[in-house]
């Protein structure tokens, strides 16, 4: 995974404090591959509530700001069910925590 532990705790971190402290985030895409370079950063973020629109141009805002990358950002309450393309995310995901 193409993320230094500081990124991660970055990650999790700015997450939490949007989302609250049940959001858990998994990163999916190119980020991934780790012979690839450059890109942006897809994270698949689930909480117990769903994630508002407003939440989520935050969290992306403040991702974006502090870790000098474009972030691409799903926001889904936990035990819904998953829509085609969360699926796909989330079966091609790392969890970070």
């Amino acid at each position: 995974m193409r993320l230094t532990p500081d990124q991660i705790l970055l990650v999790l971190t700015l997450t939490r404090q949007v989302m609250g402290d049940d959001a858990s985030v998994s990163v999916y895409g190119s980020r991934l591959d780790d012979s690839r370079r450059g890109g942006d950063l897809d994270l698949l973020v689930e909480a117990n509530q769903r994630p508002s629109l407003l939440q989520r141009a935050e969290l992306k805002n403040q991702l974006e700001a502090a870790l000098q990358m474009p972030v691409d950002l799903i926001g889904r309450q936990r035990g819904s069910p998953f829509r085609p393309f969360e699926t796909i995310a989330k079966t091609n995901s790392v969890s970070l925590g």
